[in-house]
């Protein structure tokens, strides 16, 4: 299994999603013997799981079913374990657009953290790029690798462990583009240029406080970086819905020219999709915004190597 090259049959050692609902999944490990534990009853692996397609419905033992998919990036990111605070597709995708990444190019990354956008990263560059990542904490560097390789991907990246402040990124003149996510990037920026090739390279900084854009500015300008800007991205989210309002009354003018459409007594209304359910009212669709919304993630500085 790989979370770039995509199977149709589900094997002993997979990392498979289960889904219950849209809010509601889990990653499992498929193992020969092993079972799952979900709402629905018991998920055994070798009767239910091991041999069957992806995208399957199973059936719990209390009757139940859920969906087995094939892990992506996406899915990933959604129920990924989390060892630090993540970057979400909604970040990743302006991310990977702004540092012009395609199949071949040469990433470097500060800090690994959970791997979010590690695994983006991987699955945009490959099949012949490459990510060199670094992880300052030891133990998440570990298991940054072991993940890699389960998600059979160890071959696209290279996890180093170390302070990319001080010993930057292991590389000089190969990178397209460098991503950082640590807390003084501008102590870093001088590694990144290194790391980048000599000319039109592109560096992405996340950070959550404006003072440290402000600093990662400054230093960008210091090593001669150009087309320096920052931003943030706020997604809102619709739900759409059926709804049904009050006929305002017009008066006798209106009703005399009320021929068309808003009269629920009409043969030509009756059964149709926008039908009245009660006398003076009227049943349409609307776009409803979410009563909450995530306000701030972080800002994105992009810049290019002159």
């Amino acid at each position: 299994m790989s979370f770039i090259e995509y199977g149709d049959t589900i094997k002993d050692g997979d990392t498979a999603i289960v889904f219950l609902g849209h809010e509601s999944m889990f990653p499992v490990k498929v193992q020969h013997g092993t079972v799952t534990q979900t709402k629905y009853g018991v998920i055994r692996h070798s009767t239910d799981l091991i041999g069957k397609k992806y995208g399957s419905k199973v059936t719990c033992s209390k009757g139940g079913w859920v969906f087995i998919l094939h892990p992506t990036p996406e899915l990933w990111t959604m129920n990924l374990p989390h060892r630090t605070q993540i970057l979400y597709s909604t970040d990743i995708s302006i991310i990977t657009m702004m540092l012009e990444l395609k199949p071949g190019s040469i990433v470097c990354e500060s800090g690994t953290g959970s791997g979010s956008l590690s695994h983006a990263l991987i699955r945009t560059v490959a099949p012949t790029g490459h990510l060199y990542t670094v992880e300052f904490h030891q133990q998440r560097a570990e298991k940054a690798r072991e993940e890699f390789r389960e998600h059979g991907v160890d071959h696209l990246v290279t996890v180093t462990n170390q302070d990319v402040c001080k010993n930057g990124f292991g590389v000089s003149n190969i990178a397209d583009a460098v991503f950082l996510d640590i807390p003084s990037p501008w102590e870093a920026i001088a590694h990144a240029k290194s790391a980048l090739k000599a000319e039109g390279g592109r560096i992405c900084s996340f950070s959550p406080c404006i003072e440290q854009v402000q600093r990662t500015c400054l230093a960008m300008e210091e090593y001669g970086f150009t087309e320096i800007n920052t931003l943030e991205i706020l997604l809102r989210v619709y739900n759409v819905r059926t709804i049904s309002l009050q006929i305002p009354d017009l008066g006798k003018a209106a009703e005399d020219n009320s021929g068309t459409g808003f009269d629920s007594s009409s043969p030509s209304t009756q059964g149709s999709p926008g039908a009245n359910l009660q006398q003076g009212t009227v049943q349409f669709k609307s776009g409803v915004p979410l009563r909450e919304m995530v306000g701030h993630t972080g800002y994105l500085t992009f810049a290019t190597k002159s």
